[in-house]
């Protein structure tokens, strides 16, 4: 059919006066000028292919994505009701003692003070009998006390102290469970996670995991070559820090990375290709230029301290605050925290793990 339509266009050609040409060369011709054309439109139907694919891949991945986060949120939910059941409970039980202490307390009142109104009764009874007639001994022996008392005062804090109970509540529970809540400065994002690393479920530590690969799709934001993995949140201004607990782990790196650097081909994490970290690898310590670093001790905890107006990034020990490393450059687009974990081998840390605080 194709060739029928060359043939047809060429017909019209020489029909309208133009250059005669023998048809079967002009076919020829014509073809071989198609031909790299038709390999280029090949790739290009091969590339959508691969894409429509991807999308396939992605689309199955958000449905279990959906479902593992609904299981998480319910998760989290189901912790905090449990808490807030337990609060309640707790409190509840606090002003039912009360309750039946303040009861008990008036109740013995009640009966000291019947006690006291016999007594009196008694006491009344014989002095109305005794002061018509002479006074006799018996009424001498009488208490001086309870001709001149003053009589008794109610007791102070008989009633239940609603304003313990009740007053700030909110806040005393937000408080309570505010202590028992932990932040992290800094959130992994699973969608840039290499499928050879193994994210914790509250998305502050990752692991390298040996063996087969995950199958997760090869979206954009996915690096695909080494086993690296960014922040959620990337920064284009102002003072930012967060520490990554390392342990004993080997191999990793730690950082920041500008929002575009390649995450397909596998580039050095240097800062010409806008990677700016700390190296550990084989028991040593180097920066994106294979310097190597001297250190007293191994580090088992790294704090990061961005500065993004200064277009700063340092490395601290965090346990003895001392330095390790420093970049200065210039931030010209969104920064994140950047990670890299190899295999622990056999290492007591086998995942690199923000540091959480108490918020």
């Amino acid at each position: 059919m194709a060739e029928d339509v060359l043939k047809s266009f060429l017909t019209c050609q020489q029909v309208h006066g133009l250059k005669l040409v023998p048809l079967e060369d002009e076919v020829h011709n014509v073809k071989a000028l198609l031909k790299p054309q038709l390999e280029s439109l090949k790739k290009r139907r091969n590339k959508y292919k691969e894409i429509y694919d991807t999308y396939d891949n992605m689309a199955q991945h958000c449905k279990k994505q959906l479902e593992e986060t609904k299981r998480r949120i319910k998760a989290e939910f189901d912790q905090l009701h449990k808490f807030l059941i337990q609060e309640e409970e707790d409190r509840m039980a606090a002003l039912k003692e009360e309750g039946k202490q303040k009861s008990q307390t008036i109740i013995q009142e009640q009966e000291n003070i019947q006690a006291e109104i016999s007594v009196l009764s008694e006491v009344i009874s014989a002095v109305e009998q005794d002061l018509p007639q002479e006074v006799n001994a018996a009424f001498l022996t009488i208490p001086r006390d309870l001709l001149s008392g003053s009589g008794p005062h109610p007791l102070r804090g008989g009633l239940v102290d609603v304003a313990k109970h009740l007053g700030n509540l909110s806040f005393r529970v937000w408080e309570k469970m505010r202590e028992k809540i932990q932040f992290t400065p800094v959130i992994l994002d699973p969608n840039t996670a290499s499928t050879c690393l193994v994210i914790s479920e509250d998305l502050t530590s990752a692991r390298y995991k040996v063996g087969p690969r995950q199958e997760h799709p090869d979206n954009p934001e996915r690096f695909t070559v080494y086993s690296n993995i960014l922040g959620s949140e990337g920064f284009t201004s102002g003072r930012h820090s967060w520490e990554v607990e390392v342990g004993d782990h080997p191999d990793w790196l730690i950082g920041v990375a500008k929002e575009t650097v390649d995450r397909k081909d596998g580039l050095f994490a240097s800062p010409e290709n806008g990677f700016w970290c700390l190296f550990h690898y084989k028991g040593g310590y180097s920066n994106g230029s294979g310097k190597r670093l001297n250190l007293k001790k191994n580090p088992e905890r790294i704090r990061v301290l961005l500065d993004c107006g200064r277009g700063e990034v340092s490395f601290y020990d965090a346990g003895a605050n001392d330095p390790v490393l420093s970049y200065r450059g210039t931030f010209s687009e969104k920064i994140f925290p950047f990670f890299s974990v190899w295999p622990a081998s056999g290492a007591q840390t086998r995942d690199v793990k923000v540091c959480v605080c108490l918020k």
